[in-house]
């Protein structure tokens, strides 16, 4: 399975997704805080640690890439030991993976000054976008006055 993404954890941790992101926190908590289902200690082939301490303080620390990052080690040390909870994380990593956070970041950022032509605020575009735009060396009309009709007397 691929490792959680860091992205994905922090942006889970921070409450992104709605009541779904908070649905699909709620079930890796659930998930990591569950014991181990092999039995033996970390010298025996189980991860030195369940993920547990890596969780509270990512939850603790939502924009913390490092936080995200050890969970996300953890993650896969303790799924590579127990193949029950291998199984489940990769279930519930198809989930949240449907959810689509985590995946990158979108600022739109717009200020001061005046502005003439198409402004698009978007993080994903599919298909085509096309702008109309004056020919060069030509400006475009103050205030709106070129969506007004020509009057005729």
């Amino acid at each position: 399975m691929d490792p959680v993404s860091v992205g994905l954890l922090m942006a889970l941790a921070g409450g992104a997704g709605g009541e779904a992101g908070r649905q699909a926190w709620a079930g890796l908590s659930n998930l990591v805080r569950r014991p181990f289902r092999s039995g033996g200690a970390p010298s025996e082939g189980l991860p030195t640690t369940s993920g547990e301490g890596e969780l509270s303080r990512l939850e603790e620390a939502p924009a913390d890439q490092l936080c995200a990052q050890a969970l996300s080690e953890a993650l896969a040390a303790r799924a590579t030991a127990d193949s029950d909870f291998r199984s489940d994380l990769s279930q519930w990593h198809e989930l949240a993976m449907t959810l689509r956070i985590g995946e990158g970041k979108t600022t739109n950022h717009i200020s001061g000054g005046t502005f003439h032509g198409p402004a698009v605020l978007a993080e994903n575009i599919s298909g085509g976008l096309t702008f109309t735009t004056p020919a060069s060396g030509s400006s475009a009309p103050p205030d709106g006055e070129g969506d007004r009709a020509p009057h005729s007397r």
